[in-house]
């Protein structure tokens, strides 16, 4: 009888090795005593083994440590504040506390602290000691960078247990973007343009859920009333973005719209979900037939085939028992209809069935 040849032992010796480090990974994982996520925990470990045996130079190492490290310093910062909405503010470290601009972010943070949100910065001076200020210290989280020729953090909101320092710009980003549910900018230089350029991309490219966006000024500011006309003139003049990409965005010199925006854009939305090429909107309050219709003829240009349609959770939401408890809104919106779709959020905020009252945002992340 012909006998089946056998393997190579190159090959075979690879697949035994792998299982031999398959194990010991779950067998660390049950001595440091992980009993959630234990899938996503060996997916870290093994993935910084492999690190270990592509051969990396010592600085690669050194970035995905120090990165590795510091994600998990900011989880445990925020850990503690999962169930509470958050508004990051970005701006400018050189603004001075009679600058109009301070007192605009200080009475921003205010007015969201007193509606129950909590308020991130990056724990610098200017713009960031201003916000922190107005929410106080219990209401502000503060995400610093370690600069060599920088001031160092502010006082407020500076203990442990309310900020975290890190080294790299992108995880410091990462974790003032990820964490939040509402953003205000205002003027700044290089760092707090980069910061507004992350968010505008990031919600352009649907890598961020919709949340509202807020440009502040100093009254009869022209900062980002210069920034909107560059936008439209120079970026959507030439064809490098849609028209209506910073429809998303409001542009405003009234502390008292900058908070009416944060909140209001969560009156009635509250999460989206993609299923396949429909896009599902859950609702506090589903509207009403005549007011269905009437979304239907306002915004017939958001839908690349269909209509805004009322539903029921569809059967992959109940699969994942995802918010089954919500009325829905079912769409197929056309590709870059972004801003269309802040468009209709704020219109259902707006609409005489919505909620009376605006809410904190559901917590982000």
């Amino acid at each position: 009888m012909d006998q089946q040849p056998k393997p190579p032992a190159a090959t075979a010796a690879p697949d035994a090795r792998r299982d031999d480090v398959d194990r010991l990974l779950d067998a660390l994982i049950d001595e440091a005593g992980i009993d959630g996520q234990r899938a996503l925990v060996r997916r870290v470990l093994a993935a910084g083994l492999g690190l270990g045996q592509d051969r990396p130079t010592r600085l690669d190492l050194k970035i995905t440590a120090a990165a590795v490290e510091e994600m998990r310093a900011a989880f445990r910062l925020f850990a503690p504040f999962r169930g509470t909405p958050k508004v990051t503010v970005f701006g400018s470290a050189r603004t001075q506390s009679h600058d109009p601009l301070w007192r605009g972010a200080e009475e921003a943070a205010a007015g969201l602290a007193e509606l129950g949100w909590m308020v991130v910065t990056g724990a610098g001076p200017g713009i960031m000691e201003a916000a922190a200020t107005g929410a106080g210290p219990e209401r502000s989280l503060g995400v610093s960078i370690r600069l060599p020729f920088e001031e160092s953090p502010h006082a407020v909101g500076s203990g442990d247990a309310h900020r975290v320092a890190m080294k790299y710009f992108f995880t410091r980003k990462l974790m003032l973007v990820k964490e939040s549910s509402g953003f205000i900018c205002l003027p700044g230089g290089f760092g707090t343009m980069d910061e507004t350029f992350e968010l505008l991309t990031l919600q352009q490219t649907g890598k961020m859920d919709p949340a509202p966006i807020v440009l502040l000024d100093r009254p009869g500011g022209t900062f980002w009333r210069g920034f909107a006309r560059f936008v439209t003139e120079e970026l959507a003049g030439s064809g490098l973005i849609a028209v209506n990409d910073l429809d998303r965005v409001l542009v405003t010199d009234s502390v008292p719209a900058a908070v009416a925006e944060i909140s209001g854009f969560w009156r009635n939305y509250d999460s989206l979900r993609w299923v396949g090429e429909r896009l599902v909107l859950r609702l506090r309050r589903a509207p009403g037939d005549g007011e269905l219709a009437e979304l239907n003829e306002r915004f017939s240009g958001i839908c690349a085939s269909g209509r805004i349609e009322a539903a029921e959770a569809l059967p992959e939401e109940r699969d994942d028992r995802d918010r089954l408890e919500l009325p829905r809104l079912v769409l197929t919106p056309r590709r870059r209809a972004v801003g269309d779709l802040y468009r209709l959020i704020r219109a259902l905020g707006e609409l005489p069935s919505a909620p009376s009252e605006a809410r904190p945002a559901p917590p982000a992340g």
